[in-house]
């Protein structure tokens, strides 16, 4: 048996921050669609990601919070790793910079460096950004002095350093990226590069004496190392590098080094030299992708347009973000953040292509067949649509090789489309009702659970949770450690005799909150020249309204008796109401929260319509809606003196 393929993808080591945002989610849900999907192709892959927990900065602020740097980033490093379970990160490492492991690893590089006569004492005096832990001569600074990379103020540093001789390796390196055009990608950052190396090098400064939270240089423990220096060769550490030569050797140079744009050039500058110093070489690609902007700005804390990846999992799920992150966003590019956008994205793609191609057909099966896929005749629409599902699998592949993540999850969804028109295209309710056609339905439904099967396993990098509950619901093999992509570009490996289970709803249809709806409406129609006459028309729609009696007694109002009441976080108006009806406990959303505090109404005696459709608001299943009486900017709930489970009439 062939030893498998190595794979090694990197994202970089996240420097702590106290708030979480969905830039760190986008990056690292890249990589893990990366690792996922080259584990299907057969890779060994080794996936890692960490913390950079060193420096000034961390220092500065645990001491204003009157802590140690390492119980100030314990708990932001607790914050990380959460966040990486909710998403589904399939991470074989996170690596943390304060560990021993990495310690030796840097100190024995230092070490080495140093010997070979890379690494000299000298004094420096310069300009140093420390939200940034960068140094920066006065001709690199923005037109206002300050930073260019975060465009804060400077400060003048003058101590006792080590550098390293970066601008010895400047025409090595160039000659290298000029050698290996995917060395650093997309173009647009190769260029950029080349344009900052041919403005010249300045040897590195890679210790400091006027902090002590860092890894202490070795001979010279007054002086710790520098950050960069440190962060970047934790990518050595976790595979190896000192301590098994086999496994350093299977995984090591990286395949991809997965970065934001902004830190493209410490990852193929300052990096590769170091690596150059060591005689190691070096990474076959480093990749910059773009930033998350929000209503055109990038995301920063003063900004105020931090958007919380924690909030989004619990009221969407972690699939769904995975989706919108990958879908939306071209890789190497910017990529706007919307709650309008996601929204949309759930209900059209998830709930109304996937989610209702997987109902459709286990129900058809279900209801048709007795939950039996047995294989039955084909004709010319079943031809088409297995040509297009080995097509589609066979671009899919195409696309995740070449990393274009976005255009092969549009692959895999333009398929379900597919899969969807073929119902369409094959009525298998009207073949059911001709006893001469159950051959041919038998056959539309094997095709049906067959595609199903092969989109399954082109969703799975980015839905794998989704990708999982497809499977059980069709009851075949749900490991995706035991399929291979090779299944997807093979038709007829759906099992027959098969028995499927009962459909489940994937993705609920999100109903947006009314009173969102209404600001909406309400500030479109403001710049609408024909607001009076959609005026008149509502007003004339709402005097014809009229319901029959027979329409009026589907309607089922009940007293019920209210628990529990609390606010939904982010919202001003809405309320989620704990309630009890007698026979059963329900949670509902209103809309009072203006009107009433939480205390007001917990006990009171309400009365509620008990047969409303359920609908998702801010992520809680409501079900249900309680009746309030309102004039002007008064409302009040309707609330009787009966017994809880009373029916009203």
């Amino acid at each position: 048996m062939n030893e498998k393929k190595s794979f090694y993808i990197t994202t970089p080591i996240y420097y702590p921050s106290a708030k979480l945002h969905i830039g760190h989610a986008y990056c690292t849900t890249i990589a893990d669609a990366i690792a996922r999907y080259k584990r299907l192709d057969g890779f060994d892959v080794f996936f890692l990601t960490g913390s950079d927990e060193h420096g000034q900065k961390i220092q500065r602020t645990a001491e204003e919070k009157g802590v140690t740097p390492i119980e100030y980033v314990d708990g932001i490093v607790a914050g990380f790793k959460n966040l990486w379970e909710r998403l589904n990160i399939s991470n074989d490492d996170f690596i943390r910079t304060s560990e021993k492991r990495h310690e030796k690893v840097v100190r024995e590089i230092f070490r080495r460096i140093y010997e070979k006569g890379d690494i000299y004492k000298g004094e420096y005096k310069g300009l140093y950004c420390t939200p940034c832990e960068s140094y920066w001569t006065n001709l690199q600074l923005d037109e206002n002095g300050c930073c260019p990379d975060c465009h804060r103020p400077v400060e003048e540093v003058a101590e006792e350093a080590y550098f390293f001789r970066l601008s010895k390796y400047a025409d090595r390196l160039l000659k290298y990226i000029d050698e290996n055009e995917d060395f650093i990608y997309p173009v647009s950052r190769r260029n950029e590069m080349i344009n900052f190396i041919k403005q010249g090098l300045e040897d590195l400064c890679i210790s400091r004496t006027s902090f002590d939270w860092g890894i202490p240089v070795p001979g010279d423990e007054k002086h710790v190392v520098y950050v960069w220096f440190d962060a970047l060769s934790n990518y050595l550490t976790p595979i190896g590098f000192l301590d098994d030569a086999e496994k350093f050797a299977k995984f090591w140079p990286a395949d991809i080094h997965l970065v934001g744009k902004e830190i493209v050039r410490f990852h193929s500058i300052i990096w590769p030299c170091i690596l150059m110093a060591l005689d190691l070489p070096l990474p076959k690609q480093v990749y910059g992708h773009g930033w998350l902007v929000v209503k055109g700005d990038k995301m920063s804390k003063s900004k105020g347009n931090v958007v919380d990846p924690l909030l989004l999992i619990d009221e969407f799920g972690a699939d769904a973000i995975r989706y919108f992150l990958l879908r939306e966003i071209n890789l190497g590019q910017d990529g706007n953040f919307s709650r309008d956008a996601l929204i949309s994205r759930i209900n059209a793609d998830l709930a109304n292509d996937l989610g209702n191609l997987l109902h459709r057909t286990l129900s058809m099966i279900g209801k048709f067949q007795k939950g039996t896929v047995t294989e039955g005749a084909n004709n010319a629409f079943g031809e088409s649509l297995q040509k297009d599902a080995l097509a589609a699998a066979k671009k899919y592949r195409k696309e995740m090789d070449n990393t274009e993540l976005s255009d092969a999850v549009k692959t895999a969804f333009a398929f379900i489309g597919r899969a969807n028109k073929y119902i369409d295209e094959t009525a298998p309710w009207a073949l059911a009702k001709d006893e001469g056609k159950k051959d041919e339905l038998a056959g539309v439904l094997y095709n049906l659970a067959e595609s199903l099967r092969i989109i399954s396993i082109m969703i799975f990098p980015v839905m794998p949770d989704t990708a999982k509950k497809i499977r059980e619901q069709l009851n075949i093999p749900a490991d995706f450690a035991d399929i291979s992509m090779d299944e997807a570009e093979q038709w007829g490996l759906f099992p027959k005799g098969g028995m499927v289970n009962k459909p489940e709803q994937l993705f609920p249809r999100i109903e947006v909150e009314a009173e969102e709806h209404a600001e909406k409406t309400a500030k479109a129609a403001k710049n609408n020249k024909a607001e009076k006459k959609h005026e008149q028309v509502a007003k004339a729609n709402e005097s014809a309204s009229q319901i029959s009696m027979e329409e009026f007694a589907k309607i089922h109002l009940r007293v019920v008796k209210v628990l529990a009441a609390e606010a939904v976080p982010n919202t001003e108006k809405l309320l989620k109401l704990t309630v009890d009806l007698g026979d059963e406990k329900r949670e509902i959303v209103s809309g009072i929260a203006k009107h009433y505090t939480p205390g007001d109404i917990v006990g009171k005696n309400v009365v509620m319509v008990i047969n409303l459709k359920p609908t998702k608001i801010r992520g809680i299943l409501s079900q249900g809606m309680v009746l309030a009486a309102s004039k002007g900017e008064d409302l009040e709930l309707i609330s009787v003196d009966m017994p809880v489970g009373s029916k009203v009439k």
